[in-house]
């Protein structure tokens, strides 16, 4: 008697018990590759707060990052494309750690494909490479200027400065005197070049001045070489820069001239003034006046251009005689002005293509500053060239033949990067998806803003990408882009993150607290250096939602999402009653759920499910109030989601490939209230619409699924209760074991 009671103890409270994790869960029918421990599992996040990044996504309270200024000249040999430059570094050390050498980096030493790839230079065989003449460390001596050379060690695209004493923390300076020369790829990888035109050649110039590669808090030296595919990681300073060229070039470059008056004409600057003021575009520089020696300042053979930039993190050029120029102002929400600029060869004019080039950088920029965050600098410089598009701080290259909405595209995008990663200055080397997924995302928004839609695109239809987005052979967007296979990097750096972005914003966390918190995250980590964890934090702690499942999921791991349709039914036979609905995740990935049911009648309802019915269930379900009967149920009617199988999504009355409407089950006669002798147990037997729900004493209650003929079945536990053929009891049995109940009168 004894051994009995505890044998019935054991079973029912426990079993029950933990069974009751399972309540929403009924058998699955498909097989779900899902698993909901391995989605929202806890400790995603596997590095604590610290001093310098907090555990809420911002800056710590001791966050540091160093800092690099350039003063630089250049000389441009026109006839062999060579530029001689001499660079001025001052680098601060504002870590807490002693610098005995420095790390910088020559992006023209890149080994990279001479063919058959966008990061190459399209065949060329040339002498390219920087040619370091020197470097030496200034320094003040009894208040003179000392220059002693130092020792400098080159490997591949990384160059080694061993400092004669070590540079202090905390803000200790050094300063840097480097002589180079280089000569310019015609195709420099497709960031920079040289391209003839019918009035000369268009010099697109970037990557042409030894960098310093950046020394953070979680890496220390961040020293990957440059191999084409992965971009830039760099400290943010100010550039004083001198560009001397030919007198008939004009010449374009990060941030405000500062001697207009000694290169362009009086009629020019005129011009300049007007457009300063002006909505529309002025020209400065026409078609015909291209060919006219009086359009430039006569009497010198070269002419230096003198530009400076505030904090930026790098700048680049342009220098042509064969430029046309035009302008119009840029407003931004403060109240404060900009200016926008373009210039390109007589073969890129006209109104369908580079005519209207600054109304479309004009639009961006205003869009974009609106938006999101402020344009920082004083030009916004669109330059037509043979990069089919490149971005830099203040400048972009786009291809001088692009017209239309494909000149729209690249100017939207390469603008686009100002934000990401020009302002937040996130590691491209490492993550690529940081700048270019999150900007291909703001991207999709600014088509519909742009004179009433003229370049909006076509509605998402991620059902439709979604075998692309997550096919099994790519690798998670979270990988480097110069170890993912070339032809994965447009999916994994721009589409995927960008679509995933689309989903945060329309379906999981709303328009408005995904806006609050992407702006958050851009204020945050403006001109800073932010990690992948600090983005998942802001947009966690702003949102207020745990996105872990998210990360997990779509950009560290390359998880499928297919739900299907399983089950429908009418609630006690009857369509008066309302249906009952069973859905399944049948692969990795969750997502929310938008159900859309459509009666008889042509009436449409939508039922909205969170994504945490996924949290401990393969499948759920749900009732919907309907009065009559049902023509279909569709989940992701809009598309929105990427579904890798939309044949489960659909049902309806009259489609054989899916299962027709279950007519319910009399359960009336199996309920109530049942005992076992020789022990206090008492179970209890209700029903839930089409469900016989099962409740022991002080226990949770438990849907059970009916297999028919009196048998019912709790497998995830493997229980099964078979009612007797009276319904007078039932034999409870589990692990071999049977226990007998029966039904009290």
């Amino acid at each position: 008697m004894k051994n009995n009671f505890l044998k019935v103890i054991t079973v029912v409270t426990l079993l029950l018990g933990f069974s009751s994790a399972f309540a929403q869960e009924t058998p699955a029918k498909p097989t779900s590759n899902y698993s909901y421990y391995d989605a929202f599992a806890s400790g995603f996040y596997t590095k604590s707060a610290t001093e310098t990044r907090s555990a809420s996504g911002q800056p710590g309270p001791k966050y540091w990052q160093n800092r690099a200024d350039y003063q630089l000249t250049a000389n441009l040999n026109e006839a062999n494309n060579e530029i001689t430059g001499t660079e001025v570094l001052t680098y601060t050390n504002n870590s807490p750690d002693k610098l005995s050498f420095l790390w910088l980096t020559l992006d023209q030493n890149a080994v990279i494909p001479l063919e058959g790839s966008r990061n190459g230079a399209d065949g060329q065989d040339f002498d390219g490479g920087h040619k370091i003449k020197s470097v030496k460390v200034v320094s003040l001596v009894n208040g003179k200027q000392v220059e002693k050379e130092a020792k400098f060690t080159i490997v591949d695209t990384r160059m080694q400065i061993d400092l004669p004493q070590e540079l202090k923390a905390n803000g200790a300076i050094v300063k840097l005197k480097i002589d180079f020369t280089f000569v310019s790829p015609l195709y420099g990888s497709d960031r920079m070049g040289v391209v003839q035109t019918k009035n000369g050649k268009i010099f697109a110039v970037a990557q042409w001045y030894p960098r310093m590669c950046v020394y953070d808090d979680v890496n220390g030296w961040n020293t990957l070489p440059y191999l084409g595919a992965g971009e830039f990681y760099l400290e943010y300073g100010d550039f004083d820069v001198a560009i001397t060229v030919p007198a008939s070039h004009i010449v374009v470059c990060s941030g405000e001239l500062q001697n207009p008056s000694e290169v362009y004409t009086a009629e020019q600057q005129k011009r300049w003034a007007a457009a300063k003021l002006s909505d529309k575009t002025v020209v400065i520089r026409s078609e015909e006046e291209i060919t006219n020696p009086s359009s430039r300042p006569t009497g010198k053979a070269t002419l230096t251009w003198k530009f400076k930039i505030k904090n930026s993190r790098d700048m680049s050029w342009a220098s042509s005689a064969a430029f046309m120029v035009d302008a119009a102002k840029i407003n931004l929400p403060s109240g404060k002005k900009s200016l926008a600029i373009s210039v390109y060869p007589s073969e890129s004019n006209g109104s369908t293509a580079w005519g209207r080039s600054t109304e479309f950088t004009k639009a961006v920029i205003e869009n974009y500053s609106k938006r999101w965050f402020e344009y920082p600098y004083p030009n916004a410089i669109n330059v037509a060239s043979n990069v089919s598009g490149m971005e830099y701080p203040g400048i972009v290259f786009c291809s001088y033949e692009d017209k239309g909405r494909s000149l729209w595209g690249v100017t939207d995008h390469e603008f686009g990067h100002i934000w990401f990663p020009m302002i937040v200055g996130s590691n491209e080397r490492l993550f690529a998806w940081m700048d270019e997924g999150f900007n291909t995302f703001i991207n999709s928004l600014s088509g519909q803003d742009f004179n009433n839609g003229e370049f909006k695109g076509r509605a998402s239809n991620l059902n439709r990408s979604a075998e692309m987005l997550t096919n099994p052979k790519l690798e998670p967007v979270i990988t480097s882009p110069d170890v993912m296979k070339e032809r994965n990097n447009g999916m994994l750096a721009y589409f995927k993150p960008g679509a995933g972005l689309t989903l945060l914003r329309e379906q999981i966390l709303g328009q408005e607290r995904f806006d609050k918190a992407f702006r958050t995250y851009i204020d945050r980590w403006a001109f800073k250096h932010p990690q992948p964890d600090d983005f998942f934090r802001t947009m966690e702690n702003v949102s207020g939602e745990n996105l872990s499942w998210f990360w997990r999921g779509w950009i560290m791991n390359n998880w499928r999402l297919d739900q299907a349709i399983t089950n429908v039914k009418y609630n006690n036979g009857d369509a008066k009653n309302g249906a009952t609905i069973t859905v399944a995740n049948l692969e990795k990935m969750p997502m929310p759920l938008v159900v859309e049911i459509k009666t008889k009648s042509g009436a449409v309802s939508r039922i909205k499910l969170p994504v945490e019915v996924w949290q401990r269930n393969t499948e759920w379900t749900f009732k919907s109030n309907t009065t009559e009967e049902l023509e279909s149920v569709t989940l992701d009617p809009d598309h929105a989601f990427p579904d890798v199988n939309i044949k489960n999504n659909v049902w309806t009355s009259t489609d054989l490939a899916n299962a027709p409407v279950e007519k319910a089950v009399n359960l009336d006669a199996y309920l109530g209230n049942y005992s076992t002798t020789g022990a206090p147990i008492k179970i209890n037997f209700t029903k839930d619409n089409d469900n016989l729900v099962m409740k022991a004493t002080g226990q949770p209650s438990t849907p059970l699924a009916n297999e028919g003929n009196g048998k019912f079945t709790l497998e995830q536990v493997g229980l099964i209760v078979q009612f007797h053929e009276g319904k007078s009891g039932f034999t409870l049995t589990y692990g071999g074991q049977n226990f007998e109940y029966t039904k009290d009168l």
